[in-house]
Protein backbone atom coordinates (compact mmCIF):
# COMPACT_ATOMS: atom_id res chain seq x y z
CA UNK A 1 0.00 0.00 0.00
CA UNK A 2 1.06 3.62 -1.04
CA UNK A 3 -0.20 5.95 1.97
CA UNK A 4 -0.87 10.14 0.70
CA UNK A 5 -1.16 12.67 3.51
CA UNK A 6 -2.32 15.83 1.79
CA UNK A 7 -2.39 19.41 3.51
CA UNK A 8 -2.88 22.72 2.93
CA UNK A 9 -6.52 23.26 2.20
CA UNK A 10 -8.15 26.36 3.64
CA UNK A 11 -10.33 29.46 3.25
CA UNK A 12 -9.01 31.77 1.56
CA UNK A 13 -10.57 35.03 -0.38
CA UNK A 14 -10.98 35.43 -4.00
CA UNK A 15 -7.47 36.20 -5.42
CA UNK A 16 -5.35 34.83 -2.42
CA UNK A 17 -3.14 31.67 -2.60
CA UNK A 18 -2.99 28.49 -1.17
CA UNK A 19 -0.17 26.04 -1.46
CA UNK A 20 -1.19 21.87 -1.15
CA UNK A 21 1.53 19.08 -0.55
CA UNK A 22 1.04 15.40 -0.67
CA UNK A 23 3.47 13.05 0.38
CA UNK A 24 3.64 9.58 -0.71
CA UNK A 25 4.39 6.89 1.97
CA UNK A 26 4.37 3.23 2.26
CA UNK A 27 6.36 0.42 0.53
CA UNK A 28 7.08 2.62 -2.42
CA UNK A 29 8.76 0.64 -5.85
CA UNK A 30 7.97 2.98 -8.06
CA UNK A 31 6.00 5.81 -8.79
CA UNK A 32 4.72 6.92 -12.33
CA UNK A 33 2.29 9.94 -12.42
CA UNK A 34 1.39 11.97 -9.36
CA UNK A 35 -1.89 14.80 -9.50
CA UNK A 36 -4.52 16.52 -8.33
CA UNK A 37 -8.23 16.19 -8.81
CA UNK A 38 -11.12 17.88 -7.14
CA UNK A 39 -14.68 17.60 -6.40
CA UNK A 40 -17.07 20.12 -5.80
CA UNK A 41 -20.84 19.26 -4.63
CA UNK A 42 -22.77 17.73 -7.26
CA UNK A 43 -20.24 17.48 -9.61
CA UNK A 44 -18.00 14.67 -10.54
CA UNK A 45 -14.32 14.42 -9.61
CA UNK A 46 -12.00 16.17 -12.27
CA UNK A 47 -8.17 16.50 -13.03
CA UNK A 48 -6.69 19.80 -12.06
CA UNK A 49 -3.48 19.12 -12.58
CA UNK A 50 -0.76 16.04 -13.43
CA UNK A 51 2.68 15.62 -13.72
CA UNK A 52 4.72 12.12 -14.88
CA UNK A 53 8.11 11.25 -13.61
CA UNK A 54 9.70 12.67 -16.10
CA UNK A 55 8.28 16.35 -15.07
CA UNK A 56 5.87 16.68 -18.02
CA UNK A 57 2.79 18.94 -16.57
CA UNK A 58 -1.03 19.20 -17.99
CA UNK A 59 -3.44 21.37 -16.56
CA UNK A 60 -7.18 21.60 -16.82
CA UNK A 61 -8.09 24.65 -18.90
CA UNK A 62 -10.06 26.69 -15.81
CA UNK A 63 -6.70 26.96 -13.83
CA UNK A 64 -3.97 27.14 -16.85
CA UNK A 65 -2.21 30.47 -15.61
CA UNK A 66 -2.96 29.99 -12.61
CA UNK A 67 -2.17 26.92 -10.42
CA UNK A 68 1.58 25.44 -11.16
CA UNK A 69 2.08 21.39 -9.98
CA UNK A 70 5.90 20.45 -9.06
CA UNK A 71 7.25 17.26 -7.70
CA UNK A 72 9.97 16.31 -5.37
CA UNK A 73 10.93 12.73 -6.53
CA UNK A 74 13.20 12.62 -3.60
CA UNK A 75 10.59 13.14 -1.40
CA UNK A 76 8.20 11.12 -3.32
CA UNK A 77 5.80 14.67 -2.62
CA UNK A 78 3.75 17.23 -5.30
CA UNK A 79 2.90 20.22 -4.74
CA UNK A 80 0.31 22.70 -5.92
CA UNK A 81 0.28 26.18 -5.94
CA UNK A 82 -3.21 27.84 -6.32
CA UNK A 83 -2.94 31.44 -6.97
CA UNK A 84 -6.05 33.71 -8.02
CA UNK A 85 -8.39 31.14 -6.78
CA UNK A 86 -11.94 31.97 -7.57
CA UNK A 87 -15.00 30.72 -6.05
CA UNK A 88 -15.38 28.03 -8.91
CA UNK A 89 -12.29 26.97 -7.48
CA UNK A 90 -14.13 25.50 -4.21
CA UNK A 91 -13.80 22.01 -3.93
CA UNK A 92 -12.56 19.13 -1.78
CA UNK A 93 -9.11 18.28 -3.51
CA UNK A 94 -7.40 14.39 -3.46
CA UNK A 95 -3.67 13.03 -4.53
CA UNK A 96 -3.30 10.40 -6.68
CA UNK A 97 -0.54 8.69 -7.45
CA UNK A 98 -0.31 5.70 -9.65
CA UNK A 99 2.41 3.54 -8.97
CA UNK A 100 3.97 0.18 -7.49
CA UNK A 101 4.98 -1.40 -4.17
CA UNK A 102 7.10 -3.84 -3.43
CA UNK A 103 7.65 -7.10 -1.16
CA UNK A 104 10.23 -8.81 1.15
CA UNK A 105 11.12 -12.67 0.81
CA UNK A 106 13.64 -12.88 2.50
CA UNK A 107 16.64 -10.85 0.34
CA UNK A 108 14.89 -10.56 -2.35
CA UNK A 109 12.49 -7.43 -2.93
CA UNK A 110 9.49 -8.44 -5.14
CA UNK A 111 7.40 -5.27 -7.18
CA UNK A 112 3.62 -5.31 -7.44
CA UNK A 113 1.53 -4.30 -10.40
CA UNK A 114 1.15 -0.85 -10.69
CA UNK A 115 -2.03 0.92 -8.74
CA UNK A 116 -3.93 4.19 -8.54
CA UNK A 117 -3.68 5.18 -4.95
CA UNK A 118 -5.93 8.03 -3.38
CA UNK A 119 -6.00 10.66 -0.40
CA UNK A 120 -8.59 11.45 2.08
CA UNK A 121 -8.88 14.74 0.19
CA UNK A 122 -8.32 18.50 1.58
CA UNK A 123 -11.18 21.52 1.73
CA UNK A 124 -10.46 23.92 -0.48
CA UNK A 125 -13.24 27.33 0.05
CA UNK A 126 -12.69 30.35 -1.31
CA UNK A 127 -15.18 33.08 -0.49
CA UNK A 128 -16.09 35.78 -3.09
Amino acid sequence: QIQLAESGGGLVQAGGSLRLSCAASGRIFSINDMGWYRQAPGQERELVAGVSSGGSTNYADSVKGRFTISRDNAKNTIYLQMDDLKAEDTAIYYCSVYGSTYAMKGWTKYQSGFEHYWGQGTQVTVSS
